[in-house]
């Protein structure tokens, strides 16, 4: 006997709130236990919604004490040498960890299971392999600028480097694991147990009286991420060897490559455009900045992780449903709309309701960061009210025109950050990646309904789809 929600409500609640309360709850259970493709998306999404939440509290909680126990100045080199790290860690997969989410089902749906075996293999090698060289390269190109970076920087990026081939590792991993519906194996690891690792080491490394900097915090990064990380493998791997048979492999390569590029390319646009405010108020201002920047940006994280969730549930179901019936398609993809955006707002509304007191557990000096949530939460918004676009380009073989989208508005973003940071500080660069975001949401619901006929817009009505 399973659990239902309408069947709780009907026995626990008066009759009449039972039947006002009777058509959510029947949604809810059909979420839960529907054994169809979209209820399956809809469990994976609302895992990993769940996921983020607790991962949002999580990092919240952890940057807030890192900040206390580093200061504004050591935190803030902190901040930009993990972020530069986990987006070159991100980028050093080249693709794989999202063409391996389109590949897999079609394999396992057409029954090509020495394909399966191949892909499987060749990329966590391939990842593995190009993320070392990576992170070598990284490490002599930083010994080699040292003369031109800011001393502080110098030994701490050096040190962040280690971090590189695991990072990779748990995003192909991640990849993998979406690929066939396994939501706690692909989120958890990356969005609980690391980030916890990092503030169970750094708590220990401080009792054992290090100093409480920037290289202490990486240390302890570089422990949990390896921990984290070789834990995950031997978890995805068993469940993948359990899965898929034994027997002849088939490797094609090139193939793979072909379609991981492009790919590689959106990704990296859209990594680079999620991270690149931060990147360059470093670039332009002190530690100090860069620490009360970041520490807006994370109070936001309520409000990004519902696009995050939605789009981790759902990039296998776009790729079924292409090889399928284009009504299905556009179907599915207008409702993951409504799956982004209104809790988008709601996110947004309680962020900006208690965004100040937040802020102020970093410490008195970060409330400065207060008035760019209000400019921030507008760009967030604005990607929720056109849903997961990039995913349905890429996982319908538009990922090119998509990665020119990105590229666009990377430029944008960029280019607005060098001229407005130099003249309106922080300020600049939150009317910079508001603008960009806006540009970019625009960009991808134009491009989806050009080249699929699907609006994916909340407020546009489906009728004005086109063939």
């Amino acid at each position: 006997m399973r659990f239902s929600a309408a069947t709780t409500a009907g026995r626990f609640l008066p009759q009449r709130w039972a039947l006002r309360m009777r058509p959510l709850l029947g949604r809810i259970d059909a979420v839960l236990f529907t054994a169809d493709e979209r209820g399956e998306a809809g469990r994976m999404s609302l895992i990993a919604f769940s996921i983020r939440i607790v991962s949002a509290v999580i990092a919240f909680i952890s940057q807030v004490l890192m900040a206390r126990w580093m200061g504004s100045f050591e935190y803030g080199i902190f901040v930009l040498v993990w972020v530069t790290m986990v987006i070159v860690g991100n980028l050093a997969c080249l693709g794989f960890h999202t063409s391996v989410i389109r590949f897999i089902p079609e394999y396992r749906e057409r029954g090509m299971l020495a394909e399966l075996r191949g892909i499987v293999l060749a990329s966590r090698l391939f990842v593995l392999i190009a993320s070392t060289v990576i992170a070598g390269l990284g490490a002599l190109g930083i010994w080699l600028a040292s003369p031109w970076i800011e001393s502080y920087y110098v030994v701490p990026f050096i040190l962040g480097v280690i971090c590189l081939p695991m990072i990779a590792m748990g995003d192909l991993l991640q990849g993998l694991a979406r690929a066939n519906s396994w939501a706690l194996f692909a989120l958890s690891p990356t969005y609980l147990v690391r980030p916890v690792l990092i503030l169970v080491f750094m708590a220990a490394m401080l009792a054992m009286h290090y100093l409480p900097d920037a290289k202490t915090a990486i240390f302890a990064s570089i422990a949990a991420t390896y921990v984290t990380t070789l834990g995950q493998l031997v978890g995805v791997t068993s469940r993948m060897d359990k899965k898929i048979p034994a027997g002849p492999m088939a490797v094609h390569f090139g193939q793979w490559f072909l379609v991981s590029l492009p790919i590689f390319l959106v990704e990296s646009f859209f990594f680079l455009l999620t991270n690149a405010d931060v990147l360059m108020v470093g670039a332009y201002l002190d530690p100090n900045d860069v620490a009360v920047y970041f520490a807006t940006v994370k109070t936001l994280a309520l409000v990004h992780f519902v696009y995050f969730a939605v789009k981790a549930g759902v990039a296998q179901r776009y790729a079924q449903f292409t090889h399928g019936e284009p009504e299905r398609l556009a179907a599915f993809a207008r409702e993951t709309v409504s799956w982004t955006f209104w809790p988008s707002l709601l996110m947004a509304l309680l962020v900006l309701a208690l965004g100040e007191p937040m802020l102020v557990l970093f410490g008195p000096e970060f409330t400065a960061g207060y008035p760019l949530l209000f400019l921030l939460v507008f760009g967030v918004v604005a990607r929720g009210a056109v849903g997961p676009c990039e995913s349905l380009l890429t996982m319908s073989g538009n990922q090119n025109i998509c990665a020119a989208v990105y590229a666009m508005t990377l430029a944008l973003n960029i280019g607005l950050n060098v001229v407005l940071i130099p003249l309106f500080g922080l300020w600049g660069a939150a009317i910079a990646t508001s603008l960009a975001m806006v540009f970019e949401a625009a960009a991808l619901s134009f491009t989806v309904w050009r080249k699929l006929g699907i609006v994916m817009a909340i407020f546009v009505p489906a009728k004005k789809e086109v063939a």
